[in-house]
């Protein structure tokens, strides 16, 4: 699996155009194929910051995801409503390459 992980700060100047672009962006990067699971995550204790991860089979899957027309306006639209925009990929790693769960 590929993990995708996008992390910003809300504009503080722009929280109510954000709250109802979201209402579309998430609909919009799920409609293009090759997500296998998405998972947003907000502060615990308030904070404007917000985590989103999306889960890939592989690098393929992941790459024609993000180069696809929609989820490139998706990533620019977010640039004008958030602060502090970073993106990280990761991959599988060599020493646990599958999930490891308790008592199994």
């Amino acid at each position: 699996m590929v993990l995708f992980v996008v992390k910003w700060d809300i504009h503080p100047d722009k929280v109510d155009a954000y709250l109802e672009w979201l209402k579309s962006a998430i609909p919009r990067t799920l409609a293009v194929p090759g997500v296998v699971e998405f998972r947003g995550y907000r502060g615990a204790v308030g904070t404007p910051q917000i985590v989103a991860t999306y889960e890939f089979a592989d690098m393929a899957a992941w790459a024609a995801w993000y180069t696809h027309e929609e989820a490139q306006k998706v990533w620019s639209e977010l640039h004008t409503l958030g602060l502090n925009v970073i993106a990280e990929l990761w991959g599988p790693s060599p020493t646990a390459p599958a999930p490891i769960r308790p008592g199994r």
